[in-house]
């Protein structure tokens, strides 16, 4: 699914570049030059030509700034990049060369929109007037109109991406969760991020208190050796106060999440679970019906946030995962005591870059997290957690739980909660299939790094939830 790595390692290589300025305070002199530094020309290295290529690099460097991709700003994290999108073919129905020109003409006569003609060679398509309803590929005998969807429009569970008269892509801001799924499915790196790299760099050249708050799917995308302690010491070369694993905040929402199952249940009500903020998205804007029944606890993020700045008022938080809607989280959702920023893992190793400092295996002697709080990365994590704290606490009874992943399973639940027809009594919803772990800008997600991560879970020790919480 995800773009290609030439897109990647150029939107990787801005960032990097922006970093660098920032840490050696030379943005204003040296910004403007970036682009034509990038793509000196006269000749192109990857699009029509070098004038394009770094226009859509300028556009980059504003999202890298936290800006809009242009001058029009809707106030969404995820941004088109419309001379990229360009690039791209429009959606629509297209004639095949198989097209046999047939007397018949069919497909002609089933189009009500007069979008199709008799060309010399084939029947031809008028993209302007097609509407896509398809009554054209059902009449063609020999199957040769083919219906082409953008990978953009093909990746978005809640159809937010539509397009205008031109064939750029539009984000309706009706319909958008801010999943991010779109991004890594362009193949013309034409859908990005504004990104909090500046701010971060500024608050800590500035000597301000900043912690590192590093997601729980992070243990084993970089290898067996790479553990929390190495991001810790990472971390700290690169200027933050500390860095705290957000495992410990998963525990204090497992608690709370806990205790609010345990009143629902009393109460004969049912509950869906807040860590995942594309879930909570979805709910609000697509089953507002049922937006009472999501948990009032806040994530993980949340949570280890707020303990912060709790011990340390003058704290600057700044998480660390491979989540795109958690920028959302930030940006959005406003919860007081919230994370102050959220980068993905490729903004965090555009600082690491930019200061020369490089993750390296070092003795496994931090944790602040129990293996359950480790797992809310996981499918199911949450709610096995959840279950774990209540049979600590003496709760015996069997509480239904349905653990959703992944758009068509969430949708498939939160219809039942809106039809008043499920049988479970809480859902547990992670948008990305099979959990955090598998998020959209995840670093790796391969069967090594599944099996990578299963060895750091086995070496961590086995304290409960509550002993963990007595530690805080």
């Amino acid at each position: 699914m995800n773009a290609d790595h030439k897109i990647i390692a150029i939107r990787h290589r801005i960032i990097a570049e922006v970093a660098r300025m920032a840490f050696e305070g030379t943005l204003e002199e040296e910004l403007d030059l970036l682009p034509e530094r990038m793509w000196p020309g006269p000749l192109p290295t990857h699009r029509c030509c070098v004038y394009r290529e770094r226009e859509i690099t300028r556009q980059r460097i504003r999202l890298t700034l936290g800006k809009a991709s242009d001058h029009r700003d809707n106030g969404n994290i995820i941004q088109v990049i419309d001379p990229a999108c360009a690039d791209c073919p429009v959606s629509g129905y297209l004639v095949a060369d198989t097209c046999q020109s047939c007397v018949g003409k069919s497909c002609l006569s089933s189009c009500k929109f007069g979008a199709i003609t008799a060309g010399k060679q084939h029947t031809e398509i008028d993209r302007f007037k097609c509407k896509e309803c398809g009554q054209c590929a059902k009449a063609c005998p020999y199957k040769a109109i083919v219906h082409i969807q953008r990978p953009c429009k093909s990746a978005c569970p809640v159809d937010a991406l539509t397009y205008d008269e031109y064939g750029l892509a539009l984000i309706d801001e009706e319909k958008c969760i801010r999943c991010g799924h779109c991004i890594h499915s362009c193949p013309f790196g034409a859908i990005g991020t504004r990104n909090h790299i500046v701010p971060v760099i500024e608050a800590i050249k500035s000597n301000k208190h900043v912690y590192a708050m590093l997601a729980p799917a992070t243990e084993g995308q970089f290898g067996p050796d790479i553990t929390m302690a190495s991001w810790k010491k990472a971390a700290k070369e690169v200027g933050f106060t500390d860095l705290i694993e957000v495992g410990k905040g998963a525990d204090l929402t497992t608690a709370s999440e806990a205790a609010e199952w345990k009143e629902a249940y009393e109460n004969g009500e049912k509950k869906t679970t807040s860590c995942c903020p594309a879930f909570v998205n979805m709910i609000k804007k697509h089953y507002p019906e049922i937006e009472d029944m999501v948990s009032n606890t806040v994530s993980p993020m949340c949570q280890l946030s707020r303990l912060i700045k709790s011990r340390d008022p003058e704290a600057i938080t700044v998480f660390i995962g491979p989540c795109i809607a958690k920028k959302s989280e930030v940006i959005d959702h406003k919860i007081e005591g919230n994370a102050d920023y959220a980068l993905i893992y490729s903004e965090f190793e555009a600082l690491m870059k930019a200061k020369d400092v490089k993750l390296t295996p070092v003795e496994n002697n931090y944790q602040e997290s129990s293996v359950f709080g480790k797992r809310f990365a996981n499918a199911g994590g949450v709610a096995k957690s959840c279950l774990a704290y209540l049979k600590e606490e003496g709760f015996e009874e069997e509480l239904m739980v349905h653990s959703a992943s992944g758009a068509e399973e969430l949708k498939t639940a939160l219809k039942a909660l809106k039809k008043g027809e499920a049988e479970f009594q809480f859902v547990e919803g992670m948008f990305c299939e099979g959990g955090c772990f598998y998020g959209p800008s995840s670093f790796d997600t391969s069967a090594k790094a599944k099996r990578n991560r299963e060895l750091l879970m086995e070496s961590a020790d086995k304290r409960s939830i509550h002993d963990n919480l007595k530690m805080i």
